[in-house]
């Protein structure tokens, strides 16, 4: 009775806190189909309640809103990936943008009251504050759990090793599981999966950590100004996570439907990022340096000499300038993305 008195359209927030709602909804949406009657919003990732995919199952258009990709923070609509796929960098106009403010943008991250905060001060009172109030509020034993999370924090672009993580956070593995589950289920961190399909025999099979938001990875690190950043024995980390958190977004808003690996064999060579579009794929290296070289494009080659659905191969760096090494091989700014 209350659904079928709303007035339709209708938002409801936070549904995951509400899935006694759902059936009620199933039952009013098959006796009118009208789309767009409901819009059902939430901060954490609804397919993980299996009472709600089932009871709408079919019923339902699934949109997940990560935070504020560097495109949309500038008001542009191109897509990196669709640029890449196509092939096409000559009528590319590079955004006019410095050093300093690439760096503030990794630090801010994506969310956006992050961007409206211009102290350290600011800063550190609103990530603080996020991760005690959302990110905390489904954690029984916060002590651990915050443990866990820090370690985690110098761990973003690296391999995962639970045994390892469980062992410096002094839990079992059941339990840092549960809490790897529950960052994923809000989107904390996203475990990027190897790529094995069609390039070779030998892969690794253990997947990488990324946070999603290299402001709040900056935050958990001590990083809040630019000079932390380059000071910092993480800063690596952190640009390759920035560019993962882009990347990651441009694949799922991209015009046609692609998937983020990664890629490494077990004699080594490893290439940060593979995206796969159909039958074809892109490969994408991150530098942080100012100056690329053909070396730096070894393992792309090899995967291109061995791969014959490679598309191209880019190394996204901190340079000016598009340059070419070879053929379908570009060095990008890491410009592009803004």
């Amino acid at each position: 009775m209350f659904i079928e008195s709303l007035k339709k359209p209708i938002v409801i927030d936070e549904i995951q806190k509400a899935t006694e709602l759902l059936n009620a909804i199933k039952i009013d949406v098959d006796r009118k189909r009208i789309n767009g009657s409901y819009l059902l919003t939430g901060s954490a990732n609804i397919l993980a309640y299996k009472d709600m995919a089932d009871t709408l199952a079919g019923r339902i258009a699934i949109f997940e809103l990560l935070p504020l990709s560097c495109k949309e923070i500038t008001a542009k609509s191109e897509n990196v990936i669709d640029i890449f796929f196509s092939g096409n960098l000559k009528d590319i106009s590079l955004a006019s943008v410095d050093n300093k403010r690439i760096i503030n943008q990794i630090i801010n991250g994506g969310y956006p009251e992050s961007q409206k905060i211009d102290t350290p001060r600011g800063k550190y009172l609103w990530f603080s504050s996020y991760i005690r109030t959302y990110i905390e509020r489904d954690v029984r034993d916060i002590d651990k759990f915050i443990k866990m999370y820090n370690i985690l924090a110098p761990r973003s672009g690296n391999m995962l090793n639970k045994s390892d993580i469980a062992r410096d956070a002094a839990i079992d593995v059941k339990t840092l599981d549960n809490y790897l589950e529950l960052l994923k289920m809000v989107y904390q961190i996203y475990l990027l999966k190897p790529c094995s399909r069609n390039i070779g025999k030998r892969f690794a099979e253990t997947e990488k950590l990324f946070f999603t938001d290299s402001g709040i990875l900056s935050h958990l690190l001590g990083i809040s100004t630019n000079e932390d950043f380059m000071a910092s024995s993480y800063k690596g980390n952190i640009f390759e996570t920035f560019v993962f958190s882009e990347i990651l977004k441009a694949v799922k808003y991209s015009e046609k439907p692609s998937n983020i690996f990664f890629y490494r064999s077990f004699d080594r060579k490893e290439i940060d990022f593979i995206i796969e579009r159909g039958k074809n794929i892109i490969a994408v290296e991150v530098k942080f340096s100012q100056t690329v070289t053909k070396d730096d494009f070894r393992h792309i080659t090899y995967l291109k000499n061995s791969a014959h659905n490679l598309k191209s191969g880019y190394i996204l760096y901190m340079g000016k300038r598009i340059l070419p090494f070879g053929n379908n091989l570009f060095a990008v700014p890491i410009s592009i993305l803004f």
